[in-house]
């Protein structure tokens, strides 16, 4: 019998060693899981919100293997464009206006280099996020206090990258130094078309008072990637973690009673899928998957599924528009400077 187990358990060991970053993984829980747990003493959600910026600092630094001084500065960037895009709020054309510029930075940093496209999404995606949900607060003085208690508790975010970077230099101190690849040459493109995603996304969200509005602006960013057949292809893995991930979360959450315990987990678990997992379309998943379930064990996931899986799908909608428009400017622009170089003097 034991035998008989031995296959199953070492395929199951390999499906989870492909599919699983454990060192990030680690990592990440000891970045965010002191903050889950001073939520579940402190209960208030807005030591949960310090998690997201933990996380999008862990991501960058990974990856692009930044210097200490490049973590501090993109932390000052989040914490610039979070508090910008929160007092601008009140004026809806000037967050949409100040979104799609945060946008089209995000983009343009790559003509420094093509790896910091991650550094540039990591300080958009929590600046608009957290901006978004902070004014969405029972009231104004709430968001207010939200927002200040972000500010105010961000540098312990900060302290704690920088305890796992000083970690990593002692356990491998002849890492490499930081590579950002080539300059882009061609980055006003994905830049703009990003940029234009952002600020119709934005604006649908503004005029239509949608809630959760961060999926739909986040979602039309995510998708341009590149060419149309790439912007379609990370549109329908966003697709399917969606339609898979959310239904399965609230049934599962559906089955389980309320409680801070579980919903301590299930955004933990969230934050972590955004490192954890080798394929795009198994992390976003999942994270649907947690998004449901928090929002199952919070009590309120009346509604979440349809609105989520929308919410995905227009944003990634706008995001395939903006890269079909730029690219046919772009030709034509293209086109027409190779026509008048080709003029005889």
């Amino acid at each position: 019998m034991n035998t008989a187990k031995a296959p199953f358990v070492t395929k199951l060991y390999d499906v989870f060693a492909r599919e699983v970053k454990v060192g990030d993984l680690l990592r990440a829980l000891a970045v965010i899981g002191p903050l889950a747990a001073a939520y579940f003493l402190s209960g208030d959600p807005a030591v949960l919100s310090l998690g997201l910026i933990a996380i999008s600092l862990l991501i960058p630094a990974l990856k692009l293997q930044l210097t200490a001084k490049m973590v501090v500065f993109q932390f000052l960037a989040i914490l610039v464009t979070f508090v910008a895009l929160f007092l601008a709020a009140p004026v809806k054309p000037l967050f949409v206006l100040l979104t799609a510029l945060t946008a089209f930075l995000a983009v343009g940093v790559t003509r420094y280099g093509e790896a910091l496209r991650t550094l540039g999404n990591w300080v958009f995606i929590p600046g608009v996020y957290l901006a978004c949900e902070v004014r969405e607060q029972v009231s104004i003085a709430e968001a207010v206090r939200h927002a200040s208690v972000i500010v105010a508790f961000s540098p312990i975010a900060l302290a704690l990258i920088c305890a796992v970077q000083i970690h990593d230099r002692w356990s491998k101190p002849a890492a490499l130094p930081p590579n950002y690849g080539p300059a882009s040459s061609d980055w006003p493109l994905p830049a703009s078309a990003t940029a234009i995603a952002v600020l119709a996304a934005a604006a649908l969200v503004e005029i239509l008072n949608l809630a959760q509005g961060q999926w739909v602006i986040w979602s039309a960013a995510s998708v341009v990637v590149g060419d149309i057949t790439a912007s379609t292809g990370k549109l329908k893995l966003r697709a399917i973690g969606a339609i898979v991930g959310v239904p399965l979360g609230l049934l599962v959450g559906l089955a389980l009673p309320a409680s801070r315990v579980g919903y301590s987990f299930a955004v933990l678990a969230t934050t972590l899928t955004l490192i954890a997992f080798s394929r795009y379309v198994v992390g976003f998943g999942s994270r649907c998957f947690f998004i449901a379930l928090a929002a199952a064990f919070a009590g309120g996931a009346s509604g979440i599924a349809e609105e989520r899986v929308a919410n995905v799908l227009i944003g990634g909608v706008f995001g395939l528009i903006a890269v079909v428009l730029t690219e046919i400017v772009w030709r034509r622009f293209a086109r027409k400077a190779g026509g008048q170089s080709g003029l005889p003097s």
